[in-house]
């Protein structure tokens, strides 16, 4: 543990120094997504408005899906000033609420005939220990479980999709994140805020994995994960008062843009050459093949889903048994 957290702090100033130094890759394809559809969790604000925006840009129907519609509202209106042709539209979806999602999933079943690229950019991060509306550890349920259930649940409009897409944005917090089986609230004591996050960014990865496994090869779908970067967005509002404005003045130069921080979930959502690739993992716009070993067990990805699958309570028909 404590190898990997220096791992970590030491990757983390890498981040930071390629950002200062301006070496951070930016999404090449010159893909068009007209007559596509896109869905984007969180798509209101930082990277998932950015990438809304960049999407419509390139000829694609965008539903963005957000806790706050009035937000949501006010994110469509912004991207049709910067793009007054942009197709695109907001739907209320609470990922703290199995409930929200399902309903979310639902009306989109009765509304689109398919989906092109799902985007699970939504996120929660070092929030206190709160619970979700179901009884799960907040970031558990909301990063990780979500998502999960979303993604299950329209499956059958991926599938109508002639090719589609499945991108799960997680972390490089994941170097220190464990899958607490027997305790995967975090209860008793076990929480802290980093270990929740870790837990479910690598959750992000291993639920990507999974689901790659079981669709297999020659299925019409693919699913990547992804590191975003350090980002100037709103995830880390619930980082302490007193350390922000030391975090904000010391190293705000040295974060990316909401702009550049999009390009590795642009990258999985248009690259050609990722046709051929399923379950993996990206950071500035390139595949990561060394991974740490907790983010490549297949053993625990395959008893995450099976845990996941009782937790949310999935249909039968929906577990990709």
């Amino acid at each position: 543990m404590m190898l990997s957290i220096l791992f970590t702090i030491f990757d983390g100033i890498r981040d930071l120094l390629k950002n200062l130094l301006g070496f951070r890759r930016r999404c090449e394809s010159k893909t068009r997504l007209d007559h596509k559809v896109v869905v984007i969790t969180g798509g209101n604000t930082g990277i998932g408005k950015e990438t809304a925006l960049q999407l419509t840009l390139r000829g694609a129907k965008v539903i963005i899906g957000c806790r706050d519609l009035k937000k949501g509202e006010n994110a469509v209106k912004d991207i049709k000033c910067l793009n007054a042709k942009a197709d695109i539209n907001v739907m209320q979806l609470d990922l703290s609420s199995l409930s929200s999602v399902r309903h979310f999933a639902k009306t989109l079943t009765q509304n689109e005939s398919r989906i092109d690229i799902l985007i699970n950019n939504a996120g929660v991060m070092l929030c206190p220990e709160w619970t979700t509306e179901d009884g799960f550890e907040m970031q558990f349920g909301t990063n990780h479980l979500g998502h999960f259930l979303l993604t299950l649940s329209v499956m059958d409009l991926l599938k109508k999709s002639a090719k589609a897409r499945v991108i799960n944005v997680s972390s490089k917090a994941y170097f220190t994140g464990e899958i607490n089986f027997e305790n995967i609230n975090l209860r008793n004591g076990a929480y802290s805020p980093i270990k929740g996050y870790s837990q479910s960014k690598l959750a992000n990865i291993l639920f990507t994995r999974e689901l790659a496994r079981r669709l297999g090869p020659k299925n019409t779908i693919t699913a990547y994960s992804l590191h975003p970067g350090i980002i100037q967005t709103e995830l880390g509002r619930h980082i302490p008062a007193l350390i922000q404005p030391i975090i904000r003045y010391v190293f705000g130069y040295m974060m990316l843009s909401i702009e550049l921080g999009a390009q590795t979930t642009l990258y999985c959502a248009l690259e050609p050459s990722l046709d051929n690739e399923s379950g993996l993992y990206y950071d500035d716009c390139h595949r990561i093949d060394n991974m740490f070993a907790n983010a490549t067990n297949d053993t625990d990805a395959q008893k995450l889903w099976e845990l996941s699958c009782d937790l949310v309570k999935l249909d039968t028909h929906l577990r990709l048994d």
